[in-house]
C-alpha cells in the first residue's frame, strides 16, 4: 500500500517552504517516525518523519524545490522493516570502499557536486546533523584547496565559484530564511513611517542587584542566572501597560489593542535572526523570563524552534550590545508598531548632583511607526523604561 509523505501544514504567516535536505533516497527502507526530509521555511527548519514503515519508492521534490503546505513530496510502499539500530545502517555498506562511512553521511546534492569537481569526500568535514556533508561543505572545501572554474549559474540555485589562485569569489544562493528576512526588511521600510528616538540609561542599580544577589538567585532558581534582559522585559511590560498604543498594531484602517504583552526577544543564529516570543510576559517572574530566554536561545542555535514559538508578539526587544554595538536604529517587526534596541554598556563620565562621576551607561533606541504612535508617546515610553531600569524597585511596586 502506497503512503504519501506530505509537507506539514504551515501557519498563516508561512506561505511556502523549500526542500533543504533529503535524509533518505528513493529505494531506501524507512522506519515509522524516522527522519526523512528537512523543509526550510522563512522561520524554521521543519523535520518531516515517515508516517509508516516501508520502502521510499518515489521522491517528488528535489533539494531546493519549493513546497506548499500539505503538498505531496514522496511516497512510501508500506511494509515491515526493521527499525534502524546504532550498528546496522552504515555497517552494511561495502567494506572494500574506503569512503563507505563518508558516503552514508552525504547529501545527494553534495555527492553530485563532489563528483563533478573530483573531490574526495573522505577529506571533507561535514557541518550538518550527525556530521552529514552538505553542498556548502563541498563548496567551502573546493574554494579553500584549489582553483575551480565556474560549474553552474547561481540563478539555478547552485553554488558558483569564480576565479583562480587567491582571488576567488564564491556565489551562493540565499537560504529561504535569509531571502525572506531581506524581503520583510525591505517591505517594512516601504510600508511604515518608521522613526527612532534615543535615550541613555544608568545601569548602576541593575548591575548592583546582579552582583549582590546573583549567587542566591542561581541557587534558588535551579541554575538560572540573573541577566539584564529580564529587567528590560519587565520594564517593557510595565511601560506597555501605561502606553497601550505602543503595544497595539494596525490592521487596515483599524487599530488593534492587545490586552496582553507578548514580548519577542531577538536571537541571532548562524542562519539569521529569529524572534521567539515570551507569551503573557506580564505574568512571568524574572526567573521565568531568564529561563525561557535561555531555552529559546539553545533551541535557536540547534534549529529546534517551532513556528508557533516565533509567531505573534506585540513588542520586540533586540540587544545589539552583546556584539559591541553602541547605537543603532532597529527595524520594526510588523505588524508590531515598535521595537526597543539595547546596546553596549560603557563607563562614562556623567553629572550626578552637580558632580562628575563615572557610571555604566547604555544607549537605548526605540523605533516606532509614526502612523500610530506620536513622538510624545514614544519619548515618554522610552523615558519610562529608563526610569524603571534606573530604579528597579518601581518595577516590583508598579509605580
Amino acid at each position: 500500500m502506497a503512503i504519501e509523505i506530505k509537507a506539514p501544514t504551515y501557519p498563516e504567516s508561512v506561505q511556502e517552504g523549500t526542500i533543504a535536505t533529503w535524509h533518505k533516497n528513493a529505494g531506501d527502507t524507512v522506519a515509522r517516525d524516522e527522519l526523512v526530509v528537512d523543509i526550510e521555511t522563512d522561520k524554521v527548519v521543519l523535520e518531516v518523519v515517515a508516517s509508516a514503515s516501508g520502502t521510499l519508492t518515489e521522491v517528488l521534490k528535489n533539494e531546493g524545490d519549493i513546497v506548499l503546505s500539505n503538498e505531496v513530496i514522496a511516497r512510501i510502499e508500506e511494509g515491515a522493516v526493521e527499525a534502524p539500530t546504532a550498528s546496522a545502517p552504515v555497517a552494511e555498506a561495502p567494506k572494500s570502499q574506503d569512503s563507505s562511512d563518508s558516503e552514508a553521511l552525504v547529501n545527494p546534492a553534495a555527492k553530485k557536486l563532489a563528483e563533478e569537481r573530483g573531490i574526495d569526500l573522505a577529506q571533507v568535514k561535514g557541518s550538518g546533523k550527525g556530521g552529514r556533508i552538505t553542498k556548502e561543505d563541498v563548496v567551502n572545501f573546493s574554494s579553500s584547496t584549489a582553483p575551480v572554474a565556474p560549474t553552474s549559474s547561481s540563478s539555478t540555485g547552485v553554488e558558483e565559484v569564480i576565479g583562480a589562485g587567491e582571488r576567488v569569489e564564491r556565489r551562493v544562493p540565499m537560504t529561504r530564511m535569509r531571502s525572506r528576512i531581506a524581503e520583510r526588511l525591505l517591505d517594512v521600510t516601504q510600508t511604515t513611517a518608521s522613526l527612532t528616538t534615543f535615550n541613555e540609561v544608568d545601569m548602576s542599580a541593575v548591575m548592583g542587584l546582579r552582583k549582590s544577589y546573583q549567587d542566591e538567585f542561581v541557587k534558588t532558581h535551579n541554575g538560572t542566572r540573573l541577566g539584564f534582559m529580564g529587567f528590560f522585559v519587565k520594564a517593557a511590560v510595565e511601560s506597555l501597560k501605561r502606553f497601550p498604543l505602543v503595544n497595539a498594531s494596525i490592521d487596515g484602517t483599524d487599530i488593534v489593542y492587545h490586552g496582553y504583552q507578548d514580548i519577542g526577544v531577538a536571537v541571532s543564529t548562524e542562519r539569521g535572526l529569529v524572534v521567539p516570543v515570551l507569551r503573557n510576559a506580564e505574568n512571568m517572574s524574572l526567573a521565568t523570563i531568564e529561563n525561557s530566554i535561555g531555552n529559546y536561545a539553545g533551541k535557536a542555535r540547534d534549529g529546534k524552534l517551532t513556528i508557533e514559538e516565533m509567531t505573534g508578539g506585540t513588542f520586540t526587544i533586540t540587544n545589539g550590545g552583546v556584539y559591541g554595538s553602541l547605537l543603532s536604529t532597529p527595524i520594526i517587526n510588523p505588524p508590531q508598531t515598535a521595537i526597543l534596541g539595547m546596546h553596549s554598556i560603557q563607563q562614562r563620565p556623567v553629572a550626578v548632583n552637580g558632580e562628575v562621576v563615572i557610571r555604566p551607561i547604555m544607549n537605548l533606541a526605540l523605533s516606532y511607526d509614526h502612523r500610530l504612535i506620536d513622538g510624545k508617546d514614544a519619548v515618554q515610553f522610552l523615558v519610562t523604561i529608563k526610569q524603571l531600569i534606573e530604579d528597579p524597585a518601581k518595577i516590583l511596586l508598579e509605580i
